[in-house]
């Protein structure tokens, strides 16, 4: 067997939608599924109605193959704390939004019935919970088990709930700036070449904002298809949850070649 590619999506909404549809048709060709990352109210605005473009699309989405994860609840900024950094050289950083980071289990349980009862009206139930910012407090990984959460994926890796499994492999993501976007979509497509040439499990992180920018779009575009030039296994969140799936090899276009190093 070969290691998973899962591509998730966050940022859904109506205004977003053509660009998501677009990069969902982009990834149909090249059948591999998304994630798609619901908060039944980002940034604290009023949840969507069952009716809204955005979340018949998703229903949609999920109709055809794609998985549909809890991605926190309102995102709120209360929840910030000084926390260990991910990916840089400081000890600590403040994290905006990091929802679930320092959560007692408790307070992330009463969250976590609100945002699922949400995903419930929406026709959305799910599974699978992806944390905002992708962290989680060990009082969020208490809460998810209670309420019967089957994965939870964190910035390092995908955690089977109910099995204690643990997946190490980190986020692969655009980092913010469009000053610097030809240093990070350079540094994506590095990085998942590097991580699909070790067979590791590549996990790439795509927001709607990513997609209206051509450069930043086709970046994350030659990221899956040198993941799946490797032999990566085209995937879901929800595959760690039950039986991997099989495996397949797609050619890698000329294009694309030029950017792997160990392409030849």
């Amino acid at each position: 067997m070969g290691f998973p590619l899962v591509v998730s999506l966050s940022g859904l909404g109506d205004r977003a939608l053509e660009h998501c549809a677009g990069f969902a048709a982009e990834l149909d060709l090249r059948r591999v599924p998304l994630t798609l990352l619901v908060a039944p109210r980002p940034n604290g605005t009023a949840p969507p109605g069952p009716d809204r473009p955005a979340v018949s699309w998703v229903r949609e989405r999920r109709r055809l193959g794609a998985a549909v994860a809890l991605h926190g609840f309102d995102h709120a900024p209360h929840a910030q704390r000084l926390l260990p950094r991910v990916a840089s050289s400081g000890p600590t950083a403040a994290v905006r939004g990091a929802e679930f980071a320092a959560l007692p289990a408790h307070e992330a349980g009463l969250r976590l019935h609100a945002a699922a009862a949400a995903l419930d009206r929406l026709g959305l139930r799910t599974e699978l919970f992806v944390p905002p910012r992708w962290l989680s407090s060990p009082g969020t990984m208490t809460a998810l088990r209670r309420r019967d959460f089957a994965v939870c994926a964190d910035a390092l890796g995908v955690h089977e709930l109910r099995t204690g499994r643990v997946h190490r492999a980190r986020v692969h993501a655009l980092g913010p700036g469009t000053r610097v976007e030809h240093w990070w979509c350079r540094a994506l497509v590095l990085g998942v070449s590097r991580a699909a040439r070790r067979g590791r499990p590549v996990r790439l992180a795509v927001d709607a904002a990513d997609l209206a920018r051509s450069g930043s779009r086709q970046a994350v575009l030659d990221a899956v298809d040198l993941a799946l030039h490797r032999g990566a296994e085209p995937a879901t969140y929800a595959v760690f949850a039950a039986t991997a799936v099989p495996r397949r090899r797609v050619p890698l276009p000329a294009a694309v070649r030029n950017l792997d190093p160990l392409s030849s």
